[in-house]
């Protein structure tokens, strides 16, 4: 990957409470008045955007909730959603095998990387991975090749955010394949979403969109994702369950995003959803543990105004 590229891994009320056996749908308590100026005092230059989205009653609350902000690897919860959304109306097969070949390889690409090396390793010119295999590493590890190979799979870009549109998103866009997609400048709105629009979405999906078995495996692949273990899930109390998505950015010429997309299951209360995109101001190459720190706070905070 370029080093100016170099990048790793709507509103429903009482619905994705009931998404899951063992998830109560009680009604949280009402968030208390001042987070909305808590997320705010994060902020310490740069921009911190911050929706939190209560299935219970369908209200989102937050800190620049609709302005627009890189989505880096976050599109990639979206994308293992499309999939497997297509996959449980019929119109493709999770265990049909595509084609991975050396050329597609990009940086951070670990899934994808090891098995293209065990295919020359035997003197295969290439490898072939099964479509689950591909979102799950997509979603789990952010592996950068499994995405493009599935974006193209599934129609590119225009195919992936037409299929935002049909479930009710009019906001997210995805324009660009893998690294590019990361090269966003302020006022580009290539390549974004709101922390609204990607709040409701995720919340559509849990909430019904997506089938059941479908929702159930989106969820255990967000839950196993290790990515985020620094960010938003470290905020949150060790009873309460969560998986996530996360989005890292930066680059010569390109200011640092620290993002993270949470699904999480406070104890007998109605699922949560917690998107934070934090697009620091700051040139960089990668997030610093204190930019990472900021996404954990606000993990605390969301504890906390429960």
């Amino acid at each position: 990957m370029s080093p100016s590229l170099r990048h790793r891994s709507g509103l429903l009320p009482v619905v994705a409470a009931a998404a899951f056996a063992g998830c109560r749908s009680t009604p949280n308590g009402a968030f208390g008045a001042d987070l909305a100026g808590d997320l705010a005092a994060l902020e310490r230059g740069g921009r911190l955007g911050v929706a939190v989205l209560d299935t219970g009653d369908g209200s989102v609350r937050g800190h620049r909730l609709d302005e627009r902000f890189a989505m880096c690897s976050t599109f990639k919860l979206a994308l293992a959603a499309m999939v497997l959304d297509r996959a449980a109306a019929g119109g493709l097969a999770l265990e049909e095998r595509l084609r991975v070949e050396p050329g597609d390889l990009l940086a951070h690409a670990p899934v994808a990387k090891a098995a293209v090396d065990a295919a020359l390793a035997r003197g295969a010119a290439a490898t072939e991975l099964t479509r689950a295999q591909l979102a799950e590493a997509a979603q789990t590890t952010s592996d950068n090749t499994a995405a493009n190979v599935l974006l193209r799979d599934v129609g590119g870009p225009g195919a992936f955010t037409a299929w935002c549109r049909a479930h009710g998103d009019a906001v997210t866009r995805l324009d660009r394949y893998e690294p590019q997609m990361n090269a966003v400048r302020p006022g580009d709105e290539r390549d974004t979403t709101t922390p609204r629009a990607m709040a409701q979405l995720v919340a559509r999906l849990f909430g019904g969109a997506l089938a059941v078995p479908a929702r159930q495996t989106l969820r255990q692949w967000m839950i196993a994702t290790g990515t985020g273990a620094a960010r938003v899930r470290r905020g949150l109390p060790a009873d309460w369950t969560a998986g996530d998505k996360t989005g890292t950015g930066g680059g010569e010429g390109f200011t640092v995003k620290c993002n993270d997309v949470v699904w999480v299951e406070p104890p007998g209360r109605a699922p949560l959803v917690v998107v934070v995109y934090y697009d620091t101001g700051r040139p960089g190459e990668w997030p610093s543990d204190a930019d990472e720190a900021v996404l954990a706070e606000v993990g605390r905070l969301v504890a906390r105004a429960r």
